[in-house]
Formats: structure tokens, C-alpha cells, sequence
């Protein structure tokens, strides 16, 4: 894996936005962002199902709180109480059902007005299983035993039409990995209105 310094962008913002709250991380793989974070100076709450990724995340990052836990579990911190969070190629792997119940409790985690930084794989992600793999429902496929989820515009705005503004909207490519990844990199701010 490559470097990919895709937060550096929107740190303005979080801090801006952030105050003293602490930043959630779901699914912080081996700890890229956590550094990221950590480095900007914020206090991150960190969690990743594979423990292999939250013994690394925790050396990078020694100053993060960092835990093994499934995205399924609740959430390690009380409603509206984080400040941001980050989400980065994360929310993918669930039916649509229970895609948007997690996006109701990121909204539920983050304090009025917080931010949510998320990233979401793309339908024209070809090299990571966009295409080609038996279909378990639309635009959610098997890939490699794996249940993936892939996002095109309207499934992106569909998942955040209540209760969010949308401060930014993308379709981007990563060289994070050895293949282009497409991506739809979204920054939302919790709406209360």
C-alpha cells in the first residue's frame, strides 16, 4: 500500500469545527488516518474489526484510544459526542438496510453540527469487484466470499437525504494500492433542521 493523504484536505475544517470533542475512527485498518488525525493534534477514539490492524494502529498512534471492535457493535462513544467522524472505505460490506442504520447512528455519534468525513467505493471501481461477481442485491456483490457494497451518485445522495448537509461531493481515484481505486469521497455536516 501507498500513501494516500487524501484527510490532509479537510483538517481545516475539523478543527475548525471540532472544538475540544474527540474525533471516532471506524475501521481504522492499519492507522493511516489515526496518524493523520493524532498528528492534527485531535483525540481520536480508533476501532477496526481485524486486530492485526489495531496492534499497528495503536504503535502509529500511540496517543489515540484504540480498540478491536465490529462496526456492528454500538459505537464506543455516547451519542453526540464526537465532534467528527471518519469513515473511510468502511460502510461498504452491509445490505442497504443496514448501510443506512449505520449512517443513522454516525449521525447519532457526532455532536449538532459535527462533521462526518467518509469515503465509499464506487461503481466504476473495476479492479476491486465493481463488476463481474454474483449479485446478492443491487449494486452489492460477492467478491472473493466477501459481501461488498458499490455507491453511484444516486445511492450516495440517497444515503444522506435526511438529516445531513452536504458540504462536498466527489468522485475521485486513490493509488493507494497497486490498482487505481474509484471512490466517492463525501464530507457532511450533521443538519438538525
Amino acid at each position: 500500500m501507498f500513501s494516500d493523504p487524501w484527510l490532509h484536505r479537510w483538517l481545516p475544517l475539523v478543527l475548525e469545527s471540532n472544538g475540544a470533542a474527540p474525533v471516532l475512527e471506524i475501521g481504522c485498518g492499519m492507522g493511516d488516518d489515526t496518524v493523520t488525525l493524532v498528528g492534527a493534534g485531535l483525540t481520536v477514539m480508533a476501532f477496526d474489526k481485524a486486530l492485526t490492524g489495531v496492534v499497528a494502529t495503536r504503535l502509529r498512534a500511540p496517543a489515540a484510544t484504540v480498540e478491536c471492535r465490529d462496526i456492528r457493535d454500538p459505537f464506543p462513544m455516547a451519542e453526540g459526542s464526537a465532534g467528527c467522524v471518519v469513515a473511510s472505505l468502511t460502510l461498504h460490506y452491509f445490505p442497504w438496510a443496514q448501510t443506512l442504520d449505520l449512517v443513522d447512528r454516525v449521525r447519532s455519534t457526532l455532536q449538532p453540527g459535527g462533521i462526518f468525513l467518509c469515503r465509499l467505493n464506487s461503481t466504476h471501481d473495476k479492479h476491486f469487484g465493481a463488476c463481474g461477481h454474483a449479485v446478492i442485491e443491487p449494486s452489492y456483490y460477492l467478491v472473493d466470499g466477501q459481501p461488498k457494497r458499490f455507491f453511484d451518485e444516486a445511492s450516495v445522495d440517497q444515503l444522506f437525504e435526511r438529516g445531513w448537509q452536504v458540504l462536498s461531493k466527489e468522485h475521485r481515484v486513490t493509488t493507494k494500492y497497486i490498482h487505481q481505486k474509484a471512490l466517492w469521497e463525501v464530507v457532511l455536516r450533521r443538519s438538525d433542521t
